[in-house]
């Protein structure tokens, strides 16, 4: 590989960890203003609540999530890291990702019927985030031998083969 994409690891790496912090946090932070969006708010409240909620996601949580998955799919290849921890990582980052859904499904629901839909409890999607982190963290920074997880050999090895289309030469 090219040494000069090796020496920009450190630049992903840092990229990665912002997004992941900051997509992180959002997803912990819209469950709770989500909670604000009761029926006993005052209309011009709830239009002020309900338009930060959407901006928060729209603009800062979503571009947040994309980057962290760009980056991160970007290191694995960089790092050509194959191994089973990534993998069970992974697992944790889809569950983030359907909890990412979810909660946007929940502000598109609170939007298209104020006053019918009451907001969701804040605490199952505060748990979910937070053990998935805590586990994302534990996977990356203990790096375990999970080698007893047995994954077939087209999945840990890169396979070397033809994209399915051609590839213009420069």
């Amino acid at each position: 590989m090219l040494d000069w994409l090796i020496s920009t690891i450190p630049l992903w790496k840092a990229i990665h960890l912002i997004a992941l912090c900051i997509w992180c946090g959002g997803l912990i932070v819209l469950p709770m203003m989500l909670s604000m969006h009761g029926p006993a708010v005052a209309r011009s409240d709830y239009r002020i609540i309900r338009h930060s909620t959407h901006l928060t996601y729209t603009t800062v949580v979503t571009p947040a999530a994309v980057i962290a998955v760009i980056t991160g799919t970007w290191l694995i290849f960089l790092r050509e890291a194959f191994v089973p921890w990534l993998f069970a990582k992974l697992a944790f980052v889809a569950l983030l990702l359907a909890l990412h859904v979810w909660t946007g499904q929940s502000i598109v629901r609170i939007a298209e019927e104020p006053g019918r839909h009451s907001p969701p409890n804040p605490f199952l999607p505060l748990t979910g985030v937070v053990a998935c982190a805590t586990a994302i963290l534990l996977l990356v920074l203990g790096k375990p031998d999970l080698d007893w997880i047995s994954f077939p050999d087209w999945v840990r090895n890169p396979r070397g083969g033809q994209l399915p289309f051609e590839i213009p030469n420069r």
